[in-house]
């Protein structure tokens, strides 16, 4: 059995404005398809014969992921939450424990869930290649045939041909200089390393043990310790925290004797910035990749995203201007790698446009605040079938709802009762309270709040279905 380990954490924080702490690129849709980059890497594997993905993430993207795969009809597959992250070395072995324990010793092939694939069929054949030497108990890391001399990538040195494809690896390298890049490039003998790997889980385990053991241990006893939550598989934090913190590179893949690299040209991308965007993009006859409402008056070689209204270019050449409801990017496109710079400074000044978008997302639905001012804020919220918000309070601010379209279940106070279309409804401060939608369709309502204070914090929760606090 094939079992897809897909890695789900990371900020992407260099695709601001678009991609933010609690709704990052993996949860995006960027290149040209209608899936997240998470759905994406998942639907690339239709063709093998896998099972259901094991998803790694963490804690507080973890009803986005699980949306996400619900829209793929995989609500069965299993979410390990990382308390904090420890890099790729024990995010794998949990998964490798979890797998051992509950399907015996499957084939893992690990994948980052924020990488684009142009050719799924070079793709699968990779993986065809690769799987006869993982299931004969080599760990295989796939390396990317490079397409010109990039320095932002280690690169991963071939060694000889092995029997069934694929060769030795001599060594691992960091991160090159333009000149050793290209020295590399010219040589042949040496791919990009993509952060991609296949093997079986009892092998990884003894490989991690071998060389990393105190990782293995503290894995162990988070997993021990740790408990099911629906299909939310939630480690224990303390034993987690204790874990060291290394990557599957330096704790194992640089130091184990049977390290096998397959070769893979498949249009491959980490999508690490707004220039790889715009290289992989569908470009017009004067190099322009734009994406929404865009209209451009001599504009050349630049990528606009649109996403929430018209954006006019004028003259403009080497620029990428990424729109959202909330913030707008100008940069020019040698200077992409600094965007991370601009949300740090975001953090540093205490702002809040790196950590959400205008429209936020909760595990009933999403809301849109529209508008805002001293002593009030307006919401545009959206309610899934089936969902309830949590029964709540607030000791600073009273809602008055006014359903839009569906019909909302309210409870209010000692009261329930239905509210439907072109109806409101007030809940005073103070009130215990809870919004339902009891039907078939979306509930969409508009909120106007009002209070002295009127921040996410002043939630007091007394139930919730979804296990928040």
């Amino acid at each position: 059995m094939l079992i897809p380990v897909i890695m789900a954490g990371g900020s992407g924080s260099r695709l601001w404005p678009l991609s933010r702490q609690l709704n990052p690129k993996q949860f995006l849709t960027l290149a040209d398809t209608q899936l997240s980059m998470l759905q994406a890497t998942i639907r690339r594997l239709d063709e093998l014969d896998v099972g259901l993905p094991r998803l790694i993430c963490n804690e507080q993207h973890r009803f986005l992921a699980a949306e996400q795969l619900r829209q793929l009809g995989m609500e069965q597959a299993n979410i390990l939450l990382e308390p904090v992250g420890r890099n790729t070395a024990p995010a794998i072995a949990l998964a490798a424990l979890q797998a051992v324990q509950e399907e015996g010793d499957p084939v893992l092939l690990v994948l980052a869930a924020d990488h684009l694939i142009q050719n799924v069929d070079a793709f699968l054949s990779s993986i065809r290649t690769a799987l006869p030497l993982a299931v004969a108990g080599r760990l295989v890391t796939f390396g990317i045939v490079p397409s010109h001399p990039e320095t932002g990538y280690g690169y991963i040195e071939k060694g000889a041909s092995v029997e069934g494809g694929g060769f030795a690896v001599n060594c691992f390298v960091e991160k090159p200089s333009l000149t050793t890049a290209q020295e590399y490039l010219a040589s042949g003998n040496y791919y990009w390393n993509s952060g991609m790997f296949m093997f079986r889980a009892s092998r990884y385990l003894e490989e991690l043990e071998r060389f990393q053991p105190e990782i293995l241990t503290a894995c162990r006893q988070a997993l021990g310790a740790g408990k099911q939550d629906v299909h939310f598989t939630r480690v224990d934090a303390a034993s987690f925290s204790t874990c060291p913190a290394d990557s599957i590179d330096y704790a194992v893949m640089e130091k184990t004797e049977h390290a096998i690299m397959v070769p893979l040209d498949a249009g491959w991308s980490d999508i690490g910035s707004w220039l790889a965007l715009w290289e992989v993009g569908t470009k017009d006859a004067k190099g322009n990749v734009f994406k929404g409402d865009v209209l451009d008056l001599a504009t050349h070689n630049s990528y606009v995203h649109a996403d929430s209204r018209l954006v006019a270019t004028v003259g403009v050449e080497d620029l990428v201007i990424v729109e959202t409801k909330d913030a707008v990017l100008v940069a020019h496109k040698d200077h992409v790698q600094e965007v991370k710079q601009v949300v740090e400074r975001l953090k540093a000044d205490g702002r809040h446009e790196h950590v959400n978008h205008r429209e936020v997302y909760r595990p009933w639905g999403m809301y849109d605040s529209i508008d805002n001012g001293h002593r009030y804020q307006v919401k545009r919220i959206t309610v899934q079938p089936g969902a309830k918000l949590s029964v709540q309070m607030h000791h600073h601010r009273a809602e008055h709802w006014i359903v839009v379209s569906g019909t909302a279940k309210v409870t209010n106070g000692d009261k329930t009762y239905l509210v439907t279309e072109n109806q409101s409804t007030y809940i005073p401060i103070g009130q215990v309270h809870a919004l339902e939608n009891p039907g078939v369709i979306p509930l969409e309502l508009i909120e106007v709040q009002s209070g002295s204070y009127l921040g996410e914090d002043d939630i007091v929760r007394f139930e919730d279905k979804y296990g928040r606090l």
